[in-house]
């Protein structure tokens, strides 16, 4: 009996043991589990929100729309109007501004130094830059208009200088590779006068007002709104009146916007165009934005408006693309250019090509 007592106590110790053993294990395996999924739900809930957190700051970097901007121009007066950013707003685009520039020039180094977005220019500054190497493509196209009095060939009122002929033997100022060298030029050949005959001075329009009102060179070709102020301020005259071969107005845009945010570059050029539209049914009031804009009288900013004649801008088609290959063409005739630009290539790929 004794035997039998002592048997079954040990059998109920070692019983005893081996439970306590596995309810342990057990319960170690469920906080073991219980730890990893929560570690696990945790992991994947900082995931989902540090996704979300890169989702959120890429779509609204993406979505910032930078418009560079001269003295002049669709941009400027879009940006005082402020109905361009009340658009935009609603489709969750964000407007910032980049400016005032004092040329095309700086406005292109600005895009190429990924400090704009657009920016508006003349068609003869913008291929020169992309003929640069410069990473720029074609966004919207203000095509030339035949009787437009916005670019012109400028002597001081009491110079004997009286015709393009003229200039033969003078000096000229002009932009370097520009709308002013590419206007004298222009001139000089529908002259049949050599290039070489007349020497160009290449300097900004902030140098070159004063040069021609010194007298330190003979005569300035330029555009508005600086024929105006010249004209009206500092007794000026035209030795020229419509352009030889009228020029496209151009919105360039940083080429990596223009592949990375086409729906937003979109959005943006639409925007202006119609901004300018609605200048186009409002001359006073476009009158009025550049005397604010600029600081210029009423008198100078009315003739400025008259000039220029309707701002529209509209995507360039399958005759825009020739006409300004031709140009391009042309520039690279006269070494203005290093090298070919294909015009069609240049266009930005938004796919808004079609005619309008």
């Amino acid at each position: 009996m004794n035997s039998l007592k002592e048997h079954c106590f040990e059998y109920k110790q070692k019983f005893s043991a081996s439970t306590i053993i596995a309810i342990a294990m057990s319960f170690l395996a469920f906080i073991a589990s219980s730890c990893s999924q929560k570690t696990s739900i945790n992991t994947t809930a900082n995931s989902d929100s540090s996704s979300k957190t890169l989702t959120t700051k890429s779509t609204e970097k993406n979505n910032v729309i930078r418009l560079g901007y001269q003295k002049g121009g669709i941009i400027p007066i879009a940006r005082q109007r402020g109905e361009l950013e009340h658009q935009l707003v609603t489709q969750n685009i964000k407007v910032e501004w980049s400016g005032p520039f004092d040329r095309c020039a700086t406005l292109l180094s600005s895009l190429n130094g990924n400090r704009a977005d657009i920016g508006g220019c003349g068609d003869i500054p913008s291929i020169s830059g992309i003929a640069a190497g410069q990473p720029l493509c074609i966004g919207s196209v203000q095509r030339p208009n035949p009787d437009s009095l916005s670019n012109a060939i400028l002597v001081l009122g009491d110079s004997p200088i009286r015709k393009p002929t003229d200039l033969v033997g003078k000096k000229v100022a002009v932009n370097q590779g520009g709308a002013g060298e590419y206007l004298l030029l222009k001139v000089l050949e529908k002259e049949n006068i050599p290039s070489s005959k007349v020497q160009r001075v290449y300097l900004s329009p902030n140098d070159a007002a004063p040069a021609l009102y010194q007298g330190s060179v003979d005569a300035w070709a330029v555009w508005e709104p600086y024929i105006s102020i010249a004209e009206l301020e500092h007794k000026a005259r035209r030795i020229t009146t419509t352009h030889p071969a009228p020029t496209y107005g151009i919105l360039v845009v940083r080429g990596d916007a223009a592949k990375e945010n086409p729906v937003v570059v979109k959005a943006a050029l639409t925007a202006l165009s119609e901004d300018g539209e609605w200048l186009n049914q409002h001359t006073n009031a476009a009158s009025d934005f550049l005397v604010k804009e600029l600081k210029l009288s009423d008198a100078v900013a009315k003739q400025v408006t008259k000039n220029r004649g309707p701002e529209s801008y509209v995507f360039p088609n399958t005759g825009d693309i020739a006409k300004l290959q031709k140009t391009a063409d042309w520039l690279l005739e006269q070494k203005i250019i290093p090298q070919r630009v294909d015009i069609r290539t240049a266009v930005c790929p938004l796919e808004t090509t079609a005619a309008r």
